[in-house]
Order: structure tokens, then C-alpha cells, then sequence
């Protein structure tokens, strides 16, 4: 089987040394495989994403020696790939409608990232099908109870994750109309025939999420590479918020693209 890879940038702020690691990864692997590796620009949040963040990411990635096959695809012209997915995944039974608040959840532990959504907070599946169109509420994914979901890294090795203990009923569809990340990267995946997702060690858990997916969407998930984490001075995985480490600021120092990725290696957590 020919290997598909992607890059897929979010453009919700620059791209800093982390996603210089990641994506110079993604695309030497599929170099050295003599593969293809799509550019995907993962545009769906109005609220967050910009023009200015593609057209930023699109030129650091050049400058990186990163070139991609074929024109960008960008996610925010593929609404309706999600709504089949989620008419399919709501007409099966794995989906349900979720009025409880981000504040709700993230009361029940303030000090986590993402607190496990409680079993008793899950509604009846039966109502999902009145719902002609997903808007006004959000949609949350049904995981089976206490499973453990086993899947192998090619850098790290088995990774075991477990339902409703590392996380639960996860969204799909939130409720200003925008397809979540966990749905819109699988539809997409599976659309374009990827056979290997490279991505950073934080997203390891939507990796178990997202394995239930395809499961539930009838296809066969692909082979899954995550790359260790870039830290900041003080420790703290880089994020686009805190503006730390971009490929922008990098350049303006006059730092070269092997430079960059000298500085990505010496920063791994």
C-alpha cells in the first residue's frame, strides 16, 4: 500500500518549534517511504482559525523545506463530509445530544485538562433521533464502559488507553454548529486514504478516542506515529497561546531551518 501521510496545521496562532518537529517528522517519513503527504489546513472554528494563521503557516512550512502533494485542502470547505458522518453515527446509535456546559464539566475537576464526563450525565440515545441537523446542542460520543483500548506507536510502543477511567463520552459536534476535531480529522483521514497520522505525544488519548471512530464508521484505522513534546525553559509544553518559540520570531533572530530543528531536539520534554 502506498504511504499517505499529512501536515495539518491548525491556524489558530503561529507555529512554533514544537510543530517544526512534528511536521519535519511527518514529512521525512513519508519521504522516506516514497509516499505522499497532503497538506490539510484544519480550518473548521470560525472564532479561533484565520486567513493570516494559513497564509503564516503555509509560508513557515516552505521555509522549512516542507513541500506537500497536491493543491492545500482546507477542512472548512468540508462541511458535508462531517454531517454524513454524523447522520451515519447518530442514525446508529453511537451518538447522543449533550446540553451540559464546558463550565458543568470542568467544575467536576478543576485542575484537569479535560475531566472524565461523568456516565450519569449521559442522555437517552433514543432522543438523538429527532434531531434532523446536529445545531443547538452538543454531540457526544457513547464510549463502551471499561474497555481498553490498545493500540501500537511506531515511536512508542503499545499504548493502552481505558475507557471512563483516561476519558468518557467525548464531543463530536459542538453546539455552535462546528464539527469537534476528534469527528473532522477521522472523516478526513479516512477520505483521503491516510495510512499513517504523525502527531505530537499530547494527543495520544484522542488517538484511543479516535480509534473508536473508525471502529463505529466501519474502517480500518491507520498506523500512528507521536512525536515527544518541545518544552519552553521552564518546562511547559509549548502552546500557541503563549506566542513562546514561534517559527516567526525564530526566523527574525536569523536562525536557519536545521537550526530550528537543533532547537527542537534540545527542548524535547
Amino acid at each position: 500500500m502506498k504511504y499517505f501521510g499529512r501536515l495539518a496545521p491548525t491556524p489558530t496562532g503561529y507555529l512554533h518549534l514544537g510543530h517544526a518537529l512534528t511536521f519535519s517528522t511527518a514529512h521525512r517519513r513519508a519521504c522516506d517511504a516514497d509516499g505522499r503527504i497532503p497538506l490539510r489546513m484544519e480550518d473548521l472554528d470560525p472564532h479561533r482559525c484565520s486567513e493570516e494563521f494559513a497564509r503564516a503557516a503555509m509560508d513557515d512550512l516552505r521555509w522549512m523545506g516542507l513541500e506537500w502533494s497536491g493543491e492545500p485542502i482546507f477542512q472548512s470547505q468540508r462541511r458535508h463530509f462531517y454531517l454524513e458522518a454524523w447522520r451515519r453515527l447518530k442514525e446508529a446509535g453511537f451518538i447522543y445530544p449533550c446540553r451540559r456546559s464546558r463550565r458543568e464539566i470542568s467544575s467536576l475537576a478543576p485542575h484537569e485538562e479535560e475531566p472524565v464526563f461523568p456516565v450519569e450525565w449521559r442522555d437517552d440515545p433514543r432522543e438523538a433521533q429527532s434531531f434532523q441537523e446536529p445545531c443547538g446542542v452538543n454531540w457526544r460520543f457513547r464510549v463502551p464502559d471499561n474497555e481498553a483500548i490498545f493500540f501500537k506507536d511506531q515511536n512508542f510502543g503499545v499504548i493502552e488507553k481505558n475507557t471512563l477511567r483516561d476519558f468518557g463520552d467525548f464531543l463530536v459536534w459542538n453546539r455552535d454548529d462546528i464539527p469537534a476535531y476528534e469527528l473532522a480529522v477521522v472523516v478526513d483521514d479516512i477520505a483521503m486514504g491516510i495510512t499513517e497520522v504523525v502527531r505530537g505525544a499530547d494527543l495520544l488519548t484522542s488517538t484511543a478516542r479516535q480509534i473508536l471512530l473508525y471502529r463505529a464508521l466501519g474502517a480500518v484505522e491507520p498506523a500512528w506515529f507521536h512525536c515527544p513534546l518541545v518544552c519552553d525553559t521552564e518546562g511547559r509544553r509549548l502552546a500557541k497561546r503563549t506566542g513562546g518559540l514561534s517559527l516567526r520570531d525564530l526566523r527574525a533572530q536569523g536562525l536557519m531551518p536545521t537550526q530550528v530543528l537543533d532547537l527542537a531536539q534540545k527542548s524535547l520534554g
